[in-house]
């Protein structure tokens, strides 16, 4: 009898174990190929770090963003930079086929996000909030927040396997108020991964090092060096961590730790999909708190 309790207790601690150590698999969608690297770029890096498994898809292929070149080359060039980021992240990136500036959420362009959540089995999806400045973002949101429900009705897009659980869908943080503002969930450090997310960010050398500047009027010379570009990245786009993500870091994080957290991303909810407690937060995202 002792020993069919014992190997009872065995059995349920085995699948404990593997429950604890299943990997997630995490789905970040951007508008452009380099918006998930921006706003997650250094949560996605904690994530494989921790043996799970994580996705960007970028809805347009880029094809507009810069000031002297354009249509095909761009995009080729720009899926090319997506893919040097895959190698460094340990992730998969995938470039979809819409041209850059005329994303529309339209119903062939649902359905395909639809199948790549459910081709994903994606845990967590995250995407851009609807009230963004740029209409790929806002269309991407919409986009997204429409396949929320879908994912999980095997009659829409039934080429593809419906998901058993509807996943965890989260928004990129960002600065805009009207209607509404962004509200910080759930808020990572990042500070033990930040060169990771720097060495990301520099793979897109046609965004960062040549249409963004141009842009926003930046005047100074870009460094022309490796290393000093990535030095240049890092205190160009985030000289100091904000006070309310010291705040979202207090929620998650010892004292000891927030004072000493310099780089941060926030995540919040969405009211569509799976609604997570604090337990589930946690299981979600197991970096918390570490």
């Amino acid at each position: 009898m002792k020993s069919i309790i014992s190997f009872i207790c065995f059995v349920f601690l085995c699948i404990e174990v593997s429950a604890q150590n299943e990997s997630l698999r995490v789905l970040f969608i951007g508008a452009h190929p380099d918006d998930c690297d921006i706003k997650g770029g250094g949560t996605a890096a904690l994530f494989t770090e921790m043996g799970h498994e994580v996705k960007f898809i970028s809805v347009t292929n880029g094809d507009a963003g810069h000031m002297d070149m354009g249509g095909g080359m761009l995009a080729k060039r720009r899926t090319a930079e997506a893919q040097e980021v895959a190698k460094r992240l340990g992730i998969v990136y995938e470039v979809m086929d819409n041209h850059d500036g005329e994303l529309m959420p339209t119903l062939e362009n649902r359905l395909d996000l639809i199948r790549r959540i459910r081709e994903w089995k994606a845990d967590i999806v995250v995407s851009h909030r609807t009230n963004d400045y740029h209409p790929d973002h806002r269309y991407t949101g919409v986009l997204v927040q429409d396949a929320a429900f879908m994912v999980g009705v095997p009659n829409i897009a039934a080429d593809t396997p419906p998901l058993d659980k509807n996943p965890v869908f989260l928004y990129f943080q960002d600065r805009f108020e009207k209607p509404n503002s962004f509200s910080a969930d759930i808020t990572v450090d990042i500070t033990p991964v930040i060169d990771s997310k720097i060495e990301a960010l520099d793979a897109h050398e046609s965004q960062f090092y040549e249409w963004l500047p141009w842009i926003n009027g930046y005047v100074g010379d870009i460094p022309t060096g490796a290393e000093e570009r990535k030095r240049w990245l890092l205190e160009t786009r985030w000289p100091e961590l904000p006070a309310k993500s010291k705040k979202g870091l207090a929620k998650w994080y010892s004292a000891d730790r927030v004072d000493k957290a310099k780089y941060a991303e926030s995540f919040e909810i969405c009211e569509y999909g799976s609604q997570p407690d604090t337990d589930e937060i946690l299981k979600l995202f197991p970096m918390l708190g570490k």
